[in-house]
């Protein structure tokens, strides 16, 4: 066996309702702390659905400071804004409370407010040398994992976008609640819900760092989120695929934070970038024809993930449970309704060579993908989920 380094958070809290005794977990893992600065969304603070927590935090002696301005793919101006409003109110903990955006803000609040590193030499893997301040992770979608991995992605310009990858990003704590993700709409389930798969599915292919214990997670996080994320998106309060779901998701951040994530990623980001397409939309958009490219490199492996997703339904040669478990992902994509198609997110035919070459600088994925993709390949895969 090769060696290899396993790494994540040291305690995981799994329970619905937890959000409504925040105050008491957080008094538990943190009995002298009292200035708690929560980052998330302006949508989730308006909505009501913290009011519970807050009012809890306050209940247990917390004082705490809401940054409720993180935007998707947030951009460097409100990573530091944020940053400025959290040293002001001299925050001793910071708490992740949303969706990827607002924990990816959290970890670099908690890494910028102790330290002396600027944003920008942050950027890359391992480049963080400070401390950090105590996190705590609590995710309100099911998807990016991020409670559990040691990334943030900074959106850097126009179209850019890079990440900071240091093991000073796992928090202390991730606290998953399920009740927070019900109701969650149909488009958002799917689009989170395929994220996370698509975590599992490249962790457990990617050519550097795969493990025994990132393939056991992968295997638990594929074969829940492949049998819970049509139920979840057909009603959206049906609690037992909720916190399915939400497990999941978290086993399959695990997973990658470990075994990292390849060309499905690459290729997302410039659809992200140029066209403001949702991270997990971005990519389903290109999932099946990723995988149809790495199939004569990875087969083996995509036919011992058929096996997890079509339990006795496979059979034949490893291409063949390929072919089968590509088709079977891409009926699920058809059966949730988002789109299919790169065309419906507003890509021209023009744009797929520009998206090629910008999918080229993503080598931090691209080096762990089970067959090397160029430029051309890239555009090929790009053509045909046009």
């Amino acid at each position: 066996m090769n060696a290899f380094r396993f790494q994540t958070v040291p305690t995981v809290v799994v329970e619905f309702g937890a959000a409504r005794r925040l105050g008491a977990l957080l008094r538990e893992q943190f009995p002298a702390g009292k200035r708690l600065c929560v980052v998330t969304d302006g949508f989730l603070h308006k909505s009501g659905l913290l009011a519970p927590a807050l009012a809890d935090l306050a209940k247990h002696d917390w004082q705490v400071s809401v940054i409720d301005d993180v935007i998707a793919d947030p951009p460097e101006h409100v990573v530091l804004e944020a940053a400025e409003r959290a040293r002001a109110a001299d925050a001793e903990i910071v708490l992740g409370l949303g969706g990827g955006s607002s924990m990816d803000v959290a970890k670099l609040l908690a890494v910028l407010l102790p330290g002396t590193q600027s944003l920008k030499e942050m950027y890359g893997v391992r480049k963080v040398t400070g401390t950090r301040l105590p996190l705590v992770q609590m995710p309100t979608t099911a998807g990016t994992g991020s409670e559990v991995t040691a990334v943030s992605i900074v959106t850097t310009g126009e179209t850019t976008k890079m990440g900071v990858v240091a093991p000073q990003l796992f928090a202390d704590l991730a606290i998953l609640d399920a009740e927070l993700t019900l109701g969650l709409p149909r488009a958002a389930t799917a689009a989170t819900g395929i994220d996370a798969m698509v975590h599992a599915i490249e962790a457990y292919t990617s050519a550097h760092l795969k493990n025994p214990i990132s393939d056991m997670l992968a295997v638990k996080a594929l074969e829940l989120l492949s049998r819970n994320l049509l139920p979840a998106c057909n009603d959206g309060n049906d609690r037992s695929a909720r916190e399915a779901m939400l497990v999941g998701a978290m086993f399959a951040g695990q997973s990658f934070a470990n075994s990292p994530v390849a060309a499905v990623h690459a290729l997302a980001y410039p659809i992200g970038g140029i066209f403001h397409v949702a991270h997990g939309l971005s990519n389903a958009l290109v999932l099946s024809h990723v995988m149809r490219f790495n199939a004569p490199a990875a087969s083996r492996l995509y036919a011992e993930l058929a096996e997890v997703v079509l339990p006795g339904k496979t059979a034949g040669s490893d291409e063949a449970k390929t072919d089968a478990l590509i088709a079977h992902i891409e009926s699920m994509i058809i059966e949730t309704a988002i789109p299919r198609t790169l065309r419906e997110v507003g890509v021209k035919q023009d744009d797929l060579a520009r998206m090629a070459s910008d999918a080229m600088r993503q080598t931090r994925l691209l080096v762990n993908n089970p067959r090397e993709v160029t430029e051309a390949d890239a555009f090929a895969i790009y053509s045909a989920a046009f």
